[in-house]
């Protein structure tokens, strides 16, 4: 079986996003049978606390993972996952694109996404969007047979209580795995031309300076496109 990384991009702020990242990833790589192994950056080990060498790392990962996923919520998108999103953009690579809020925003009209029309239209790109207070409130009221959920109390593993993120959390990870599916089967922008690849992944090591392609090192374009080639994605 062969296994994509993918990297997952999104706030990492608060408890609610670290602990809503690192369960949602677990899902994904659990329900998918290790089709789908999640690089989660709030879990990367930092080699200083420089600024600096944080985004070079994130940028990396970006580059050397198979897909990306990245958590569109909010009523204005995270910066950094917005640069995240233009950097996977530019080489082309399969992203699927999660909003689970369910406030309207943006500047789009009522047809269009629910938020800025810059980070909209680009290929290889799959949304996945639902209304998180609504699947919260179906995880807690089914016991997972679909029927009304008993003993509201009672905790434990496997219990009630404990059994309602499993619900929540593998609801989620199986519309993104579905749509992870679909995007790493859609047409490379590239195509055939080979030039072009190798040039688009140098330049990526280049504009963002500040030490970024010391950071990728020697081989490192080579290596990338090579994984990616072999798993059909270039």
């Amino acid at each position: 079986m062969t296994t994509f990384t993918v990297y997952f991009a999104g706030d990492l702020f608060d408890h609610k996003h670290l602990a809503g990242n690192a369960i949602l990833a677990e899902a994904i790589d659990r329900r998918s049978a290790g089709r789908y192994a999640c690089v989660v950056p709030q879990d990367l080990e930092l080699a200083s606390e420089r600024m600096v060498d944080i985004r070079n790392q994130d940028l990396k990962q970006v580059m050397a993972c198979d897909l990306a996923l990245f958590n569109f919520d909010g009523t204005d998108l995270d910066s950094g996952t917005v640069v995240e999103f233009m950097m996977a953009k530019l080489l082309d690579i399969p992203s699927v694109l999660l909003r689970s809020d369910f406030r309207a925003s943006g500047d789009q009209e009522r047809e269009g996404d629910d938020w800025n029309l810059m980070c909209s239209f680009y290929p290889r790109s799959k949304k996945v969007q639902f209304n998180a207070l609504a699947w919260y409130q179906e995880a807690r009221q089914t016991d997972g047979t679909g029927g009304p959920r008993e003993a509201r109390n009672v905790d434990g593993p496997g219990g009630p209580q404990g059994a309602w993120k499993d619900r929540l959390y593998g609801r989620i990870a199986d519309a993104v795995i579905e749509a992870l599916d679909t995007v790493r089967t859609e047409p490379c922008a590239f195509g055939d031309d080979e030039a072009r690849v190798r040039t688009v992944y140098e330049w990526a090591t280049r504009f963002p300076g500040s030490g970024f392609d010391a950071v990728c090192g020697p081989g490192f374009v080579e290596k990338t496109i090579e994984n990616k080639r072999r798993k059909g994605l270039l």
